[in-house]
């Protein structure tokens, strides 16, 4: 737990300083885009509510993992659980319009689209699960939905290591780490759940 909380912190801090101090008109990003877009002030507004939702998600999502918060204080972690199911739900338009402008074109589009329907699709099965009362496989599958929340900092891991390690097209790489990150945060995922279980 210590160690999910201090990778969530250092990308959380990562991430809002990057695209709200450093770079916060996206320039840098924007001059990697394979073509032009129609509307870039439309594209930085959902992209800017994109990354807040997932930011709050990111905070949010390590303190409803914590077991003793969960027994000492439920309303808190139910509060919590909230407010992090909502930034997911409400992160599902915004984050559907970026995909259908990223980077590496159609390929890059689809494999945005399996990320973000995977991320609400487990994050509903979670709460689905808890109003069931069957808190085991609630924690199950926030757990998956969780990892997923960390799937930009997956994919700029492997863009860093393609794109920049063996010199493949960005486009590419960006492809290739928009498919591969939620592959290997959820099998990240699995290895928890099931040591959890022994």
């Amino acid at each position: 737990m210590i160690t999910l909380f201090i990778i969530s912190f250092l990308w959380f801090m990562h991430t809002l300083s990057k695209n709200f101090m450093i770079d916060p008109d996206f320039h840098r990003f924007l001059s990697n885009k394979d073509q032009a877009l129609s509307n870039p002030t439309l594209w930085i507004l959902m992209i800017r509510i994109h990354i807040i939702l997932a930011l709050i998600a990111l905070l949010t999502g390590p303190i409803g993992l914590i077991k003793r918060l969960r027994v000492k204080s439920p309303f808190l972690h139910r509060w919590n659980g909230r407010i992090y199911f909502y930034s997911i739900l409400l992160n599902f338009i915004p984050g559907m319009y970026a995909a259908f402008f990223a980077s590496g074109g159609i390929f890059s589009t689809i494999g945005f689209i399996v990320l973000d329907t995977l991320w609400l699709v487990t994050t509903m099965l979670g709460v689905t699960w808890i109003k069931k009362k069957d808190i085991q496989r609630h924690s199950t599958w926030m757990i998956r939905s969780f990892f997923l929340t960390f799937a930009n900092m997956t994919i700029y891991l492997i863009v860093a290591a393609t794109h920049h390690g063996l010199h493949l097209p960005y486009g590419t790489s960006y492809t290739i780490a928009v498919w591969t990150c939620w592959v290997i945060n959820l099998g990240l995922a699995e290895i928890v759940i099931r040591k959890k279980a022994l």
